[in-house]
């Protein structure tokens, strides 16, 4: 078989391959060029999904009749002055996007610079290029491709649906707007316009945030932590969302390096593990997030369609993420997402009657305990199975003597969450705070501050202990017993003591002292079932978050406990006082806040 050299128009088309994918692909690689360009404005234009006409005009600096000759010729670019692949300032480099796009369509560019008295055009038909003539236009670029892939029938199979193709073009011009906040944007698909914003002026920063609420709406808007860090000359900014403002994909993720929007496992791993308490396994965050690095330490030329990056310190890049998540939701104390209230009211739904009236739903059954028959939940006294349930709270335990209606007058001003004044079906505390009123979920909030401060004590190397006066016999299948006995050193560590039983049970002898009156027998076949499914491989002290987690969510208090008025402020006050309280471990809100604005609309008062 001899070897021979392949036809440029064969290796143009092979190129084209690798690049543009699909027309979204030309789209990313147009709109980047006129970034490149200085544009302030850029206008897409798109028919059938981008398949019959990609249109991109910009307002950039434009071309003259050389550079418009050599721009569609194969590896000819103005971005890499001094010929550095380690020092790429540009979004486009290789010189590659034009010249495939040309060999599979019929492509027309026309550009005028602002001191030329007129323009040029060049055309490219299935890749034969033709000479520049001169054409009448204004400032900038205008880029058209015709019957995108008409020259490479083949591939027109395998694009999906103009709806399809039609969504992946708008993406990609919002994630390129993200980056882009200085420059408007207008996209227009089959006439109608799918997306337009205004360029922002001032700071960077202010004007991000300004786009980010243009695009993804107002929760975002409203519930996004300030992200800024720096470390060894690697800048991080941007916006985390509240973990209760979550989604069921990572799709809602957005990533960017030096301006180049980027899908990359590292930055992927890096939010899930800064989220990894706050957030159950098939919940992912709102996250947007800008990385400045110096061009010599990120390497963009690994992925023909430039999607990833690599590295050079990716440990310093990881930490710099995780590190700055932390501390930006650490720094939310309490805070819950405003979209939990909205969700709350919008459960208020009015249904309408044959005379036009409307009245709330109501359930077709009347509940089985209203607030009227818990007020005297203030007073009940506790069983001895109840008491230490709430240990650690900053309040007395003791039974406050007063009724409801003589409850201490404390100001519900003073307080973010407000004061006490009920429980419903022994399970939600009701505040009153300045403004609204807040409903608590108890067991919610109480297994959120028994797991913070269970990992303050494990940090601190000091597990108090309390001694069970029957030892608990938990029955298990005999290799989960077993696997449990291995492990028990591990667990005496984390303060439960436990021993094999005989064949197939445990008996535990102590537990945290945190933990109070706990199911013990959940939380052992819950810790068995645990230590299944991470194997061998894993020690508990590796999975500190996951047993801490396990064990607060069975040390907390229960649905059906009824708390007195200082149980319920002291709540308040330690969910006040303690990060992360707005949400339990596994990413639900503890806490609605209904303002009372919001409550009087539902009454029609407003």
């Amino acid at each position: 078989m001899t070897i021979r050299q392949l036809p440029e128009g064969l290796v143009n088309r092979i190129a084209a391959g690798e690049v543009i994918e699909r027309p979204s692909s030309a789209v990313k690689e147009l709109v980047e060029n006129a970034l490149d360009a200085s544009a302030t404005h850029i206008s897409i234009t798109t028919v059938n999904g981008g398949k019959d006409l990609i249109d991109v005009q910009d307002d950039g600096m434009g071309m003259s009749r050389e550079d418009l000759s050599l721009c569609v010729d194969r590896h000819a670019t103005s971005k890499l002055p001094d010929d550095d692949l380690l020092a790429i300032s540009f979004l486009g480099f290789r010189g590659e996007a034009l010249p495939s796009i040309g060999s599979v369509s019929r492509l027309a560019i026309t550009s005028r610079r602002a001191d030329d008295d007129a323009g040029w055009q060049v055309r490219v038909d299935g890749g034969a290029k033709q000479d520049p003539k001169i054409a009448a236009t204004t400032k900038g670029t205008r880029v058209e491709v015709v019957d995108l892939f008409y020259a490479t029938p083949a591939r027109l199979k395998f694009l999906k649906s103009e709806r399809a193709e039609s969504a992946a073009i708008t993406d990609i011009v919002k994630r390129l707007a993200m980056a882009h906040p200085q420059v408007g944007f207008t996209l227009k698909s089959n006439g109608r316009t799918a997306f337009s914003v205004e360029p922002f002026q001032g700071e960077l920063f202010d004007a991000r945030r300004a786009r980010l609420g243009a695009i993804l709406g107002w929760e975002f808007a409203e519930n996004a932590l300030p992200i800024e860090a720096e470390r060894e000359g690697i800048k991080l900014t941007g916006f985390a969302g509240l973990p209760t403002l979550n989604k069921a994909s990572s799709q809602s993720q957005y990533l960017f390096v030096n301006g180049r929007s980027v899908r990359d496992k590292l930055f992927l791993g890096a939010i899930k593990g800064a989220y990894a308490d706050f957030l159950a396994r098939d919940r992912h965050p709102q996250v947007v997030l800008f990385l400045e690095v110096p061009p010599h330490q990120v390497d963009v030329n690994v992925h023909p369609a430039k999607s990833e990056v690599r590295f050079r310190e990716s440990g310093l890049v990881r930490g710099l993420i995780v590190s700055a998540l932390k501390h930006a939701l650490a720094d939310a104390g309490h805070r819950a997402s405003t979209s939990v209230s909205a969700a709350a009211l919008g459960a208020f739904r009015t249904e309408p009657t044959p005379n036009g009236v409307q009245y709330q739903s109501r359930p077709s059954t009347p509940p089985a305990r209203g607030f009227a028959e818990t007020a005297d939940a203030f007073n009940a006294p506790l069983d001895r199975a109840e008491e230490g349930v709430l240990n650690g709270l900053s309040a007395p335990s003791a039974r406050a003597e007063q009724p409801v209606a003589t409850m201490p007058a404390a100001d519900p001003d003073t307080h973010p969450l407000g004061v006490a004044r009920g429980q419903l079906h022994e399970t939600y505390v009701i505040a009153q705070t300045g403004d609204g009123i807040v409903i608590v979920d108890q067991h919610a909030a109480h297994e959120r501050l028994v797991y913070e401060r269970m990992k303050d004590h494990l940090a601190a190397g000091k597990v108090p202990r309390q001694i069970l006066l029957i030892p608990e016999v938990v029955d298990l299948d005999e290799d989960a017993a077993d696997r449990l006995a291995a492990r028990a050193d591990e667990c005496a560590d984390l303060g439960l003591v436990l021993e094999l039983f005989g064949k197939g049970a445990v008996a535990v002898r102590e537990v945290p002292a945190l933990l109070g009156d706990c199911d013990v027998q959940g939380l052992v076949k819950d810790l068995a079932d645990d230590l299944t499914e991470w194997g061998e491989s894993h020690r508990l002290n590796e999975r500190l978050d996951d047993v801490c987690s396990t064990m607060a969510c069975h040390g907390s208090v229960r649905a059906g406990r009824r708390l007195n008025g200082d149980e319920m402020n002291a709540l308040l006050r330690e969910m006040e006082a303690t990060p992360h309280s707005g949400q339990c471990n596994h990413g639900r809100p503890t806490y609605v806040e209904l303002k009372l604005k919001d409550i009087e609309r539902l009454f029609g008062r407003r």
